[in-house]
């Protein structure tokens, strides 16, 4: 069964954006940075808003962020790791960086802080790079950017030059490397992997079931791929999946979720033909087998979005593009689909039961107050959901 909701609030929205971060923590998701494009310019957005907005509710606010603001920018890799965010690389108006910031989100005054590596070498400045979650530790991998010719190895394929793209002797490029970082220790390395690596990729998409990393897709050089592979964080051991499925096809800038200790939902992205997709699949890890579901958001595709684990393993899927990124002033995106990817449990259908009925029940009002407390505060916060859904379809 596959049910979705598209999510507004009927005063304060978060401003349409593409590039940008979101993390759920609780019933809350946390949306920073990104751009948007006027006329012929990429604008990138405050800096020094985070937006946040209420899952259960469908309610938006926006606070101000204080401390060592990180710069305006598109392209970084957010994570969440004990109520931290921490964002890694991406693009400001100077070009990539390589910098790491964290801000707490659960303690109300979102101050960033900059960390500062006390032992081993950062990445080299990159974007639309990806990042596992483990043991405490914060793992990157891939990503576009740039470095210096003496640091290039020809013998080492973890970095392909964009013959396109170069300054004296600055090289960009795709790179496959993984480094890691430990926020205990204030610590960079960069572990010795062995089996056979992906491609270096950028905008690609990844998750992390148990002790396993996953990335699937992204852009090789020149041509957009569906290739999905296996890095185990234990044994730093790569391993390519082979589905014996149907595959999607080829893509990158799409979002990949894990929904289950077994299953991945990939959505979106941008096909080989540049085309803004809008299919949903589902990966069983054990099976190996890839199958595409059905969902409401058919005529809403969507690129360089992001994608968060809600409540009951739904999927919030927050902006991005409906068109082709590359196109200025098209299509940047500022709802939330919020995907229903599991059967719901019983608890959790009652509830909405009571919250989308209650106005034309006397018997539900008549027990209404009846209920404990906590779920009484739960239900209200779902019937205003319900309400402010239903004035902005009016």
């Amino acid at each position: 069964m596959n049910s979705a909701i598209e999510a507004h609030c009927s005063e304060l929205v978060a401003r349409e954006r593409s590039g940008h971060t979101a993390l759920v923590e609780g019933d809350q998701l946390y949306v920073w940075g990104g751009y948007v494009s006027i006329a012929d310019d990429e604008v990138f957005l405050p800096n020094d808003e985070i937006w946040v907005y209420d899952i259960e509710r469908g309610a938006w606010e926006m606070f101000q962020m204080s401390g060592e603001v990180p710069p305006s920018m598109s392209g970084t890799c957010g994570c969440s790791l004990n109520g931290d965010m921490y964002i890694f690389g991406g693009c400001d108006d100077n070009g990539q960086t390589n910098q790491l910031y964290c801000v707490n989100l659960l303690d109300g005054q979102y101050c960033w802080r900059r960390m500062i590596h006390e032992s081993g070498s950062p990445p080299s400045p990159r974007d639309k790079l990806s990042c596992w979650v483990y043991t405490g530790r914060l793992i990157y991998f891939g990503g576009y950017g740039h470095k210096q010719l003496r640091d290039i190895d020809n013998n080492n394929r973890s970095f392909i030059l964009d013959e396109a793209s170069w300054v004296e002797d600055v090289f960009w490029g795709w790179n496959n490397e993984v480094h890691v970082f430990d926020p205990t220790a204030a610590n960079w390395s960069e572990p010795r992997t062995s089996g056979r690596a992906p491609a270096p990729r950028a905008a690609h998409a990844s998750a992390t079931l148990e002790h396993r990393g996953y990335v699937c897709g992204g852009r090789v050089m020149e041509t957009r791929t569906s290739d999905i592979h296996c890095l185990d964080l234990k044994t730093w051991t790569w391993t390519e999946i082979v589905p014996v499925s149907t595959v999607p096809v080829g893509r990158s800038w799409h979002t990949m979720t894990a929904i289950s200790d077994r299953a991945l939902f990939l959505f979106g992205g941008l096909s080989v033909e540049c085309k803004p997709m809008s299919d949903g699949w589902v990966l069983d890890v054990e099976t190996k087998k890839w199958r595409e579901i059905k969902h409401p958001y058919q005529e809403k595709p969507r690129l360089w979005h992001t994608a968060c684990l809600g409540r009951d393993s739904d999927v919030i899927v927050f902006g991005g593009s409906c068109d082709f990124i590359l196109l200025v002033d098209k299509g940047h995106c500022n709802d939330a689909l919020v995907f229903q990817i599991q059967p719901h449990p019983l608890f959790r259908l009652c509830e909405d039961y009571i919250a989308k009925n209650i106005k034309s029940s006397k018997t539900l009002q008549k027990r209404f107050p009846l209920l404990p407390s906590k779920l009484l505060q739960d239900v209200q916060r779902r019937m205003t959901f319900y309400r402010t859904s239903k004035k902005n379809v009016n």
